[in-house]
């Protein structure tokens, strides 16, 4: 499947871009339209209890699904890595030398017995935040969050963040993960209808909270980066599957095969064989006021 819905590419607003540089984040309500809705929540629910059968993903001791590669291990969900209203976030702020570099989907059902305040507290980008030494850290990556399931309260496993967060690169916390700890100051539960779509800067604090409601949390999760990053997807044998062939030269760029496989066209040389400056150069998007997005 590639995409449902098909409106026309835009940028994302000068008032959107300011408030993402301020909070690390943005809610985007209604993304999704009711078929996309449905598809993905099948898929994902279809995933959820394949991973229940011997043989299987696995689920975690409360029974939730966390699973690696989105697309890779859920095909139907490709149309959601270039979707047109969720995507010009993506290109906006990170230009057109980019793919997907971590993907997951999640399935988290009700927790009945009390959990221990863990601590989940983190910035994505793994390395990145012990090796890079600026203050504050890049940017690098930016992730999105479509959501399939009610959390319109709290209390549902709610993401969980501290808005304006992503200019910092440290947290006050416990000395290792496994002591159990409070939440941080300011940390806020986004709440967000089926359809609803989250954007957020890699470097935000962000953290799953417990979910003790009778909804089933289930999200889709897309991080993007410059192709220069190395990927953490398994995505190399894509091009073998049967769906492959129908997928758009976006949606390949973004699962990791664009041009000839070389450093020089992962490190943008070669705009014109890359799809996604095509794209944005065939509808006039290519502000030169955006640095990620001048060839």
């Amino acid at each position: 499947m590639t995409q449902v819905e098909a409106p026309a590419w835009v940028p994302m607003t000068d008032d959107e871009r300011a408030q993402f540089d301020r909070d690390g984040i943005l809610v985007v309500p209604g993304v999704l339209s009711a078929s996309e809705i449905e598809v993905g929540r099948n898929a994902i629910q279809t995933a959820y209890e394949r991973a229940q059968q011997p043989g299987g993903h696995g689920l975690n001791a409360t029974g939730a699904l966390h699973q690696l590669s989105a697309v890779t291990s859920v095909p139907e969900l490709a149309y959601l890595i270039d979707h047109p209203v969720a995507f010009k976030y993506i290109w906006s702020l990170l230009g057109w030398n980019i793919h997907i570099y971590h993907s997951h989907v999640d399935v988290h059902p009700q927790i009945h017995e009390q959990q221990k305040e863990w601590w989940h507290w983190h910035q994505d980008g793994g390395r990145q935040n012990r090796e890079i030494e600026t203050d504050p850290r890049p940017m690098f990556s930016v992730k999105l969050a479509y959501w399939f399931s009610d959390v319109s309260e709290t209390g549902r496993g709610n993401f969980t963040v501290i808005p304006g967060s992503h200019k910092t690169n440290w947290l006050p916390g416990p000395p290792s993960r496994g002591v159990p700890w409070p939440q941080p100051e300011g940390a806020t539960q986004i709440t967000a209808n089926p359809g609803d779509l989250v954007v957020f800067d890699r470097r935000i604090w962000h953290a799953r909270s417990d979910n003790y409601s009778t909804f089933t949390r289930m999200g889709a999760f897309f991080g993007y980066t410059y192709r220069w990053i190395a990927g953490r997807d398994d995505v190399a044998g894509l091009p073998q599957q049967p769906w492959f062939d129908d997928l758009n030269p976006v949606q390949k760029q973004l699962l990791g095969h664009a041009g000839d496989g070389s450093g020089d066209h992962a490190w943008g040389h070669f705009p014109e064989s890359t799809p996604l400056y095509g794209a944005l150069k065939e509808r006039g998007l290519l502000d030169s006021s955006i640095p990620a997005l001048i060839p």
